[in-house]
């Protein structure tokens, strides 16, 4: 087996086992990876490259709205902001613009964070102090 096919299969059952609370920090770990690779695309020139990276980012902002439970008051707050941040992220891409970019990027990075506080809060609560990431 090649490295490359080990590392796709570890990325496979990472996905395949993690729990729903890792899967959303998946994504917005996801969601700055692509943001980066467009800010370094935009730096360099590569338009297409720029393109493709915040389409992808905004797939996952996309997906993170879908799967919001807009039931809750905080769901309803988080669904405007990922709704702006879509926006933005249209902004960026059509402006090319880094500063739009890295706003989106904060963001992300805050909501990313309090996730894993979240997750972090909730291993506690059901295994005890080993439960720490």
């Amino acid at each position: 087996m090649s490295l490359n096919n080990a590392y796709q299969t570890y990325q496979q059952n990472s996905v395949g086992t993690a729990s729903p609370g890792e899967l959303t920090l998946m994504l917005y770990n996801g969601c700055l990876k692509f943001l980066k690779q467009a800010k370094v695309a935009i730096e360099a020139g590569k338009v297409e490259e720029k393109n493709t990276n915040l389409l992808k980012a905004q797939k996952i902002i996309q997906e993170l709205m879908v799967t919001l439970n807009t039931d809750v008051p905080v769901g309803k707050q988080m669904m405007q902001l990922y709704d702006y941040m879509n926006r933005r992220l249209i902004d960026a891409n059509v402006k090319s613009d880094v500063a739009i970019i890295e706003e989106v990027e904060g963001l992300t990075v805050e909501f990313r964070d309090t996730w894993k506080q979240v997750i972090q809060q909730n291993r506690k609560a059901s295994y005890g102090a080993g439960g720490q990431a």
